[in-house]
Order: structure tokens, then sequence, then C-alpha cells
């Protein structure tokens, strides 16, 4: 078959494209492979509400940052929102922050709609990241909140969520649960002013310790060789490596809104604030 310049044009260029796309999809397997982790700013102070931070990885996933404030969704603590800010007055509303392929890595979801800024972006770029301060207040805030609850409650918990707008823990137990009871336990709790603290422990003093352990649906992350305990000073002390307040009485006003018997060994507590 004898096939023209124009023809033969096509084809070349068919096959540039091909060898183009082959080795942009190897790229994006090595950025997943090698992705360094995220340096967890928030995990140490979890008030910092913004950090200078670089750009270290974009794909259809999100962006990555070397170090970033935003809390990923984990634990039963949703994910962190806010923005990142760039040069020339750049801003990328991040929807939702996820946990990413790799050990360590953090995935900052873009809202929709941001295509044209997206596509400005590249690996080193310098940026601002800036959470939605109120909103994980209140996350941080129902998380502390969560703890007395299982102070209260001395079973396992096997479900947990925690939002801007409402916490819940599901407890393994058949007996009635007085909505009244816990509710004024929690303010008495809240009102005693309890200091709020973390520190880490190895792995092996966890394997010691396994009542410290109060979840059945989730445990503590492994894999770093540490585990972050949350203290309550004389009232809880359990693995999470969520976000919370310093001390109880920041937690205020706080009420259980709900009790439902979701099964025969299960019931759901769930919590609102009064304001």
């Amino acid at each position: 078959m004898v096939m023209d310049a124009k023809g033969a044009s096509e084809s070349k260029c068919d096959g540039q494209a091909s060898e183009l796309q082959s080795m942009m999809d190897v790229e994006a397997r090595m950025s997943v492979e090698n992705a360094h982790p995220t340096i967890e700013l928030f995990r140490e102070d979890a008030r910092l509400r913004d950090c200078e931070a670089r750009i270290s990885g974009i794909d259809e996933r999100g962006i990555r940052l070397d170090r970033t404030v935003f809390y990923p969704h984990g634990g039963g603590q949703a994910g962190d929102s806010g923005e990142l800010r760039l040069a020339g007055d750049v801003r990328i509303a991040i929807a939702d922050t996820r946990k990413g392929e790799s050990q360590g890595e953090i995935v900052h979801v873009p809202a929709a709609g941001q295509e044209a800024e997206l596509a400005s972006l590249k690996v080193g770029d310098a940026v601002i990241a800036a959470i939605d301060w109120e909103r994980r207040y209140r996350h941080m805030r129902f998380h502390t909140a969560t703890h007395l609850l299982c102070a209260l409650i001395p079973h396992p918990v096997d479900g947990c969520s925690i939002t801007a707008a409402y916490a819940r823990l599901d407890f393994h137990m058949s007996e009635p649960l007085d909505k009244e009871g816990l509710t004024a336990g929690l303010a008495r709790l809240v009102s005693a002013s309890h200091p709020v603290a973390h520190r880490w422990i190895i792995d092996a003093e966890l394997d010691a310790n396994p009542s410290l352990v109060r979840s059945m649906s989730a445990q503590p992350p492994r894999g770093t060789g540490r585990v972050r305990l949350l203290e309550i000073e004389g009232v809880d002390l359990q693995p999470c490596g969520g976000t919370h307040v310093s001390n109880t009485s920041e937690i205020g006003a706080v009420v259980v809104t709900k009790i439902e018997k979701k099964s025969s060994m299960t019931r759901r507590v769930v919590l609102g604030f009064l304001d």
C-alpha cells in the first residue's frame, strides 16, 4: 500500500501523540509512587489557621503541598475546606481534604468551576494555605465533646461522625441512655475547665496497653512507629489524630439532641451546639 505525504504526516503525529500520552501516564504514576509525605502542621498545633507551603503535586485528584494546616477526612472527622492563595491574587477554593494513595500524602480537593485557575498552577509554586477557621473550630469543639461523651458512657465505640453541624457516636451497648443525664454530665465536664493536650507514644506502648483503644470501627494509624494520644486531664485518654480545643471550657453549650437504638447492640448519641 502506498501512503501519500499527508497520510504519512498524520500517522507520524498520531504516533507522537500516543507516545506523549504514554510518557504523561508514566510521569503521573511516578508522581504518586515517589510522593513525599506531607508535613502535617495541624498534628502539633490545631490552632494554626494558615501556613506557607509549596505545591508538590497536581493531578485529577487534587493538589498536594509539602506542608499543610488542612486536616484530611479521617477518624470520623470531616476534612477541612478553605483556600490556597498564590501570587497575582490567584485564589483556589478548596472544598475538601482527603488522604492520598501513599502513606502520609494529603490531597487538597478544589471546588468545581476553577479550571482556568488550576491550569495556571505548577509544581514548586508558593502558596498560602488557609483553612475555613470557623468551620474547623466547630470540628475541634465537637471532637473534644465526643471524648467527654466517651468518659460518660464506658462502652466501646463502633461508629463516629464529626461535622460542623453535629457530632455523633455509636456505642456498642444494649442498655438505655438518659438524654437529660448525659447533657448534664457534659455541662459539668465543660464547666470544670479540664486542660486538653496530646502526646506521642511508640507502637510498643500501645500494644502493652490495648485498653486505651475505645474504637471498634477504626484502629489508630500505624506505620510511623508512634501513636498520638489525646488526654483530657482526669477525664479521658485514648489514641486520636483529630483536632481539639485546649480546654473543655472552649466547647461551650453542647447538648444531646437525639438518642437512637440503631440495633440490638448499638445506641447512637447525637450532639449539637446551642449556639
